[in-house]
Order: structure tokens, then C-alpha cells, then sequence
């Protein structure tokens, strides 16, 4: 393992937005700040939220605003700033920002990290306000802004109190707890170090390239570490509430965008935008997707259009990246079947029940060691020590390694169909209907019957009409006719769980109503 690097992040990008403090920091869809703007906000509120410490205890300060705003930034910066643990209560989803958290939900939330102070913006003050009745210790409300008279305003704090070259470091304490939606639906808060975020910006510190980082998915969520690194560039962030295939070409032209970060659902709507191929795209130069692996035909489409400039990042909340397919290597179409090679981390493949390291070529449970490990799951000793063993984080995700160290994704431990006397992966049978070319999106999941016996079902996102029984035999053709799904329906859109990914706890559920 690497040494922890040192420094606070928040001081080190505060210091490089120093440098240049007209320039402007972030654009969104109220207007710009500057970076010395920016930098007054962040240290004032930071200023404000020390002043609430009580008997020397760490506050907590959970964020609720709305997504991809500068204040959802301030305010973590703020409060990792003033030595706080961060917790953001929009949403568990890493993609969709439409898909709110449950008030009841978000109650428990403040409850378990024992929330000291509740910082909302004003669209989210009413809600702020009934989370907090019933609670035995309810929070101190703030804002970025006066609002209320019971409302901390955060702003009026003195920016001139905080010295950043005597912030303490805190490198092995909780900068944010990240809360990820399982398939049960009860969130697992992710504690994240203070010292991961430093190591996050230690590439944007050394590059010497200045990026312009067009923010789609929510930086309040583990996408939230391309914003500092952004920032840590010299660079500017440009904020969307959301992800439209059309308004992301428009911006691209006229902010200059360099670098943006996309779930492969919407790379796939981007490759599918009439525009993409007249666009203006010299300013791009990465595309990064990320959250869950990428078809290897609709991969083939993305680099006629795109060039190099893919990059693919496959890891968890918990690990942080594990694997890297670099620009080049998506130009091979072997490895795009592939999500690329471990980068920091440790990869090894374990026989599920024995927890035997398995040889190359062999499919088992993808385990990790790496400098970029979460601390543990909030409040929750026994799942981390289950998740956690002799320092191998178990992702629960199937996969196999090749003799050149290139790591492939088989699907989720949890998600193997046992139908038709055969064990089936998901993520087979996901490839092979995306292999047609009539098929835009595809997510493939087992549904049970009364008799508790399993059956294949797939939901399909077309792009040209083609029915349920040319898309059967296709997969039959491809895999094996005990592969072809027992049932097929389409949609225009597929549901997306907290992770970005198919919402197939959704789909099934739907397919038991229908």
C-alpha cells in the first residue's frame, strides 16, 4: 500500500483558485462564480459551521440541496473545511436526480450519523423542516444564504477567520458518508477518508492540463471526486440538473467542454442523438463512462464516433476505480469486452463458497485490496466485517481475469439464473440482445413464480422495430436456445436503480403485477 498523500484537499484547491480569483470557477443555470467568489463562500460558510462545534465534538453536517448547484460544493468543501463529516440526503442515485431519497429514509439517515446541522438551500427548506420534526435531537437548520430567522446563514461568516495553512488534517477520519441504495432498498452509508479525497486530486495537481468538466452526473455522489479534481486544475465546472443527449452537444460547442462523465445509458442516448455526428466536438477530449459495463457493440459504435477519447472506469463506492480501458485499448474489439486493467488496486478472483483464489480464466467473486478502500459502512461493524476479510473488500460482482491482467465483468453474484438446468448470467444474455442491431438497450432478470422456479425476463429499449420472437431466436442463435429469454417486453426507457444500472428489483416486480 501507498503512503496516504498529506494536505487537506479543500486547502490545496482553495490555494489554486487563489491563483487566478477572476476566472470563472462554475457555470450553472442561475449565472457564474468566480473563483474568488467561490472561495468567500466556502470559507464563510466553513467560518460558520466551526463556530457550531459544542465540548470539542466533530460536527455532522448533512446537505440537502438541489442537484448540481455551486452550494451543494460549498457546502462540502465548508464543512470538510471546518474538520465536519459530510452527508448528502438528495439521493442515493448516482445518476438519475430524480429519484429522491424517502423522507423516512433520509430521517434515519440524520439519526444514525447524529447530524449536528442540517444546511439546505430554499427549495428544500420545507422539507428540511418536517425531517426534523419527531427527532429527539433535531439538527441546527443552516443555509448559504439568510433565510429564516431559525436558519443559520452560513454566508455570515467571517472568511477572514479561516487560515488554511493551519487547517488540521484529518487523513484516516470520514470526509462523506455516501449513501448507496441496495436491492433491498435500505441505504448503506460508505465512509470515505479525508485522505482519498486528497489522493483524487493528485493527478488534476500534476497534469499540468486545465479541464473543463461538464458535471451530468450528481457531484454529490462518487462522481463528486471529478469536481475537486476539476477544480484542483485551475479549471471550471459546468453544472446540468441532469443528463439530455441534445443540451450536452449544445454545451459541449459553446462552453468548451473538455471532459465529461456519463453511466453508459447515456452514452448510449448520446451515440443515438441525430446531432452527434455534425457537433462540434473538438473541444472533448475524454468521455469518461462509469457505473456498470458498456455493451462491446454499441462500444464499437461509440468509437467510430467519438475516436479516442473513451475511458472506462469500472469500481464500487466501496473500492473506489479498480480497472482502467484506456483511449487505445477500445480500439481492440477484444477488449472492449473488457473493462480494462486494475490501476491502484489489487484484483483477485475468489471461488464464491470457499473463498479459494481461483487461476486465470475462471469466474468467481472479483475481490479487491486497494489505497482506495472506504473505512467501513456506517453504523453497520458486521456487514463491513462480511464485506471486509483478512483485507479483501468482496464487490459481489462476477468476474475473470486473462492471462494480460484485463478484468471481465460476468454480472452480480446475486443475479445467476438457475432455469432450464443450467445456470445463466444476466449479463450473457444482456450482450448477446444487444448484439442486434435493432436493439438500443437491454436488461435481462430473473423473475420466480409461485412454485419458486426461475425464468429468464428481459426488457428491451429498441431503436428499430423488431419483435419479441426475432429477438428470442437471435439469442438462441448466439448462446444456446436455453439462453432465449421465456419473455420479452420493450419500453422507451429503462428504470435506473441508486447505482445508475437497470432497476431490475423494478422490473421484476412489474412483470409479477402484469
Amino acid at each position: 500500500m501507498t503512503k496516504p498523500p498529506t494536505g487537506h484537499y479543500v486547502s490545496t484547491i482553495l490555494e489554486v483558485l487563489g491563483r487566478e480569483p477572476e476566472r470563472t470557477a462554475v457555470r450553472f443555470s442561475g449565472g457564474s462564480l468566480t473563483a474568488a467568489e467561490f472561495t468567500r463562500s466556502v470559507l464563510a460558510a466553513a467560518d460558520a459551521v466551526a463556530g457550531t462545534a459544542t465540548d470539542g465534538v466533530r460536527p455532522v453536517v448533512a446537505i440537502l440541496t438541489e442537484i448540481n448547484t455551486p452550494a451543494t460544493l460549498i457546502l462540502r468543501y465548508a464543512a470538510n473545511l471546518a474538520g465536519a463529516m459530510v452527508v448528502h440526503l438528495h439521493s442515493t442515485n448516482a445518476v438519475d436526480p430524480t429519484d429522491q431519497l424517502a423522507e423516512r429514509h433520509r430521517r434515519t439517515i440524520l439519526g444514525a450519523t447524529g447530524t449536528t446541522v442540517l444546511a439546505v438551500d430554499a427549495a428544500n427548506l420545507p422539507l428540511a423542516r418536517r425531517l426534523l420534526e419527531g427527532l429527539d435531537r433535531p439538527p441546527l437548520l443552516a443555509a448559504p444564504e439568510p433565510l429564516a430567522d431559525d436558519v443559520l446563514d452560513l454566508s455570515a461568516g467571517d472568511p477572514g477567520a479561516v487560515d488554511l495553512t493551519a487547517v488540521a488534517e484529518l487523513p484516516d477520519e470520514p470526509a462523506v458518508v455516501l449513501y448507496t441504495s441496495g436491492s433491498t432498498g435500505a441505504p448503506k452509508g460508505i465512509a470515505v477518508p479525508f485522505h482519498l479525497r486528497r489522493r483524487y486530486i493528485e493527478a488534476a495537481l500534476t497534469s499540468g492540463e486545465t479541464i473543463v468538466y461538464l458535471a451530468t452526473l450528481p457531484v454529490s455522489h462518487s462522481t463528486g471526486g471529478m469536481a475537486d479534481n476539476t477544480l484542483a486544475s485551475g479549471g471550471t465546472i459546468v453544472f446540468h440538473s441532469g443528463f439530455d443527449a441534445g443540451r450536452f452537444l449544445d454545451t459541449v460547442e459553446s462552453d468548451g467542454i473538455s471532459l465529461a462523465v456519463l453511466s453508459p445509458s447515456q452514452l448510449y442516448q448520446l451515440l443515438d442523438h441525430p446531432r452527434v455526428h455534425t457537433a462540434d466536438l473538438s473541444s472533448l477530449k475524454g468521455v469518461m463512462y462509469v457505473g456498470s459495463p458498456a455493451s462491446p457493440s454499441r462500444l464499437a459504435e461509440a468509437v467510430k464516433i467519438l475516436g479516442e477519447r473513451l475511458v472506462q472506469f469500472y469500481g464500487t463506492t466501496e473500492t473506489g476505480g479498480i480497472t482502467m480501458l484506456g483511449p487505445a485499448e477500445h480500439f481492440d474489439p477484444e477488449l472492449r469486452r473488457t473493462v480494462g486493467r486494475p490501476m491502484m488496486a489489487e484484483v483477485a478472483i475468489h471461488e464464491p463458497d470457499t473463498d479459494r483464489v481461483l487461476p486465470t480464466g475462471e469466474t468467481g467473486e472479483i475481490c479487491v485490496r486497494s489505497p482506495l478502500t472506504m473505512l467501513g459502512y456506517w453504523g453497520e461493524p458486521e456487514l463491513t466485517a462480511r464485506t471486509i476479510r483478512d483485507g479483501w473488500l468482496h464487490t459481489g460482482d462476477l468476474g475473470s481475469l486473462d492471462d494480460k491482467g484485463y478484468l471481465r465483468i460476468h454480472g452480480r453474484l446475486a443475479e445467476v439464473i438457475k432455469a432450464h438446468g443450467i445456470k445463466i448470467r444476466p449479463s450473457t444474455v444482456e450482450q448477446a440482445l444487444l448484439s442486434h442491431p435493432a436493439v438500443a438497450q437491454a436488461a435481462v432478470y430473473c423473475v420466480v413464480d409461485a412454485d419458486r422456479r426461475e425464468f429468464v425476463h428481459a426488457v428491451v429499449v429498441p431503436r428499430d422495430d423488431v419483435t419479441a420472437d426475432a429477438l428470442s431466436e437471435h439469442v438462441a442463435t448466439e448462446l444456446s436456445e436455453k439462453h432465449a429469454p421465456d419473455v420479452i417486453r420493450f419500453r422507451d426507457r429503462l428504470p435506473l436503480d441508486g447505482a445508475g444500472k437497470p432497476d431490475k428489483v423494478f422490473l421484476a416486480a412489474e412483470d409479477k403485477v402484469l
